[in-house]
């Protein structure tokens, strides 16, 4: 394997990963949330109201004050996952000039080959439309008993 491809095969590996730990980083956010919310107890809205009934009893206080902490370290630790992984990735030979200029050629290349399956494309609809008439003269020849010219 050529060492160009190594570093692509591992940017690619990084990213995927980048990838799943912002999934992650959004679930433990997502969690932490739903369970503060979850879990607070509740607040009296106005002097009109009523007193909110009392927070569950059965479920221990100690654990619902470790609960945030808890969270919060789990979302630390995918942040720094997450930083590792960036400060992971192989730095662009050339600097911003020639990412940019490799951009333009991937763009001008891309914009070949689509050029080149368009055509390809109006080649297979021609194709096609002949095949279909003459799909439709021979299904004509054989329903009106005729042998084909």
């Amino acid at each position: 394997m050529s060492l160009l491809l190594l570093v692509e095969v591992t940017k690619m590996d990084i990213i995927s990963q980048l990838q799943e730990q912002v999934n992650a980083i959004a679930a433990d956010a997502f969690n932490t949330f739903g369970a503060l919310q979850r879990d607070s107890p509740s607040v009296r809205l106005s002097p009109n109201y009523p007193e909110p009934p009392p927070a569950n009893p059965t479920e221990d206080a100690t654990s619902f004050a470790e609960q945030p902490k808890i969270m919060s370290a789990a979302l630390v630790k995918a942040a720094k996952q997450f930083d590792a992984l960036v400060a992971a990735l192989p730095l662009s030979e050339g600097g911003e000039e020639a990412q940019l200029k490799r951009i333009a050629e991937l763009q001008a290349e891309n914009d070949a080959v689509g050029q080149e399956l368009e055509k390809q494309l109006e080649a297979a609809e021609k194709e096609l439309k002949l095949v279909q008439e003459l799909f439709g003269q021979a299904s004509d020849n054989c329903f009106n008993l005729k042998r084909p010219d």
